[in-house]
């Protein structure tokens, strides 16, 4: 039975991001071991069936301790033998590939799902690229998960066509169309979602979901939602809008502006709801989800909000512009333009017929290109070929 390990630096990223593919491989004839650093999240990956590995990754650059878990992992490897190793996250990614290139593993795979150094500059960006290269050089096979970060990769890393694929149409792990589907239920519990923070049936609703930083777009968010709530509220006198923030801020790793966490803890009509273990009845609760990110590799969160008929604003980068087709099932607004935003999300506030098309005929989309089981089924597929080139090669 062929072994692949999969690494990724945090738990949050095995449980969430790739949830239900591990145990679709063991039925698929595969042993799969797991590695990343410890957290709540490991009981939720062992319950899949697997064994888990922690190894103390950080996800800052701490040289030392890198050098750690790079010896760790050696030792690891070297125990397990694994057939293939397949990491995915920047940090995960340059010490697994690193570590199984030295061990020699048979197939080396990495999954790149978004490049924190689109968005760095100066010698940040530097280290960053530095790290990318070596990945890349260690790997046997690089899987961008969107056609956009394939062709900034193959760009500015010259990365032969050969060795960089897409799996299926994109995205890393698809999407669990039943799961993200509205339901009675969900709707009562939306409905009190909208009571409890004081917002009638006539109020606008804006969502986000993630982590309330800077590069996911917070700040030009908050800037445009202020001119839209009040140009609202005068046009509908008696009627509010509200924006839902659902997720955590990140105070050490990309901290807002002084000025726009002070806007986000005062103003009342935003509302800040912290990380939350089911985010479903959060967005059914909003009118119009809107995720203005500078950088993504493929966001989940964007197909969630489609399947469950919730129309989306996202900027126009990679993975954004492949889920949401411009004027048919959503609207695409330049990244870092507030202006843009403005006038998609007063669009969508006046146009209700508008929002129900875009919601249905993005749910159609969504579960047509990126149901989970045909990512997995594709994946399943490259793990065979490249286990059988890689052996066919050896015999040579």
């Amino acid at each position: 039975m062929p072994l692949i390990l999969r690494i990724t630096t945090v738990p949050i990223s095995l449980h969430l991001l790739l949830k239900g593919q591990f145990h679709h491989m063991r039925n698929c004839g595969f042993e799969v071991v797991t590695m990343s650093a410890d957290g709540k999240e490991v009981g939720d990956i062992i319950k899949d069936g697997v064994r888990h590995i922690a190894i103390p990754f950080t996800r800052k650059v701490t040289p030392f301790q890198d050098l750690k878990c790079l010896w760790r992992l050696i030792l690891e490897i070297k125990k397990l033998r694994p057939d293939i190793v397949h990491t995915h996250t920047p940090k995960a990614g340059l010490l697994g590939m690193l570590a199984s290139w030295i061990c020699d593993v048979p197939v080396r795979m990495h999954t790149v799902a978004g490049l924190p150094l689109m968005e760095s500059s100066g010698l940040k960006r530097k280290v960053l690229e530095i790290s990318e290269r070596v990945t890349y050089a260690c790997a046997h096979k690089i899987y961008p998960n969107s056609f956009g970060l394939k062709k900034f990769i193959q760009d500015h890393f010259h990365v032969p066509d050969k060795k960089i694929k897409i799996i299926g149409k994109g995205s890393s792990n698809g999407i669990d169309t039943v799961f993200f589907d509205r339901s009675p239920q969900l709707e009562i519990r939306a409905r009190e979602i909208r009571q409890q923070h004081k917002i009638s049936l006539n109020d606008f609703v804006f969502s986000f979901v993630g982590r309330i930083v800077r590069d996911k777009g917070i700040v030009e968010l908050i800037e445009a939602f202020q001119k839209v709530s009040e140009d609202f509220a005068s046009l509908h006198p008696g009627k509010k809008a509200f924006l839902l923030l659902v997720g955590p801020f990140e105070h050490d790793l990309d901290p807002l502006p002084q000025h726009i966490y002070d806007c986000a803890m005062d103003d009342k009509h935003i509302i800040l709801a912290g990380f939350q273990q089911d985010i479903r009845p959060w967005l059914i609760a909003s009118d119009v989800f809107v995720f203005p990110s500078y950088r993504e590799g493929f966001p989940n969160v964007v197909m969630q909000s489609s399947l469950l008929k919730v129309p989306c604003i996202v900027s126009d980068i990679n993975g954004c512009n492949e889920i949401v087709q411009q004027n048919k099932t959503g609207v695409i607004v330049p990244s870092k333009d507030v202006g843009a935003l403005v006038k998609a999300m007063k669009e969508l506030v006046v146009d209700d017929v508008k929002r129900q098309n875009f919601g249905q005929l993005a749910r159609d989309f969504v579960a047509a290109n990126f149901k989970r089981e045909i990512i997995w089924e594709e994946l399943k597929k490259e793990y065979e070929a490249t286990l059988k080139l890689k052996a066919s090669k050896r015999r040579e």
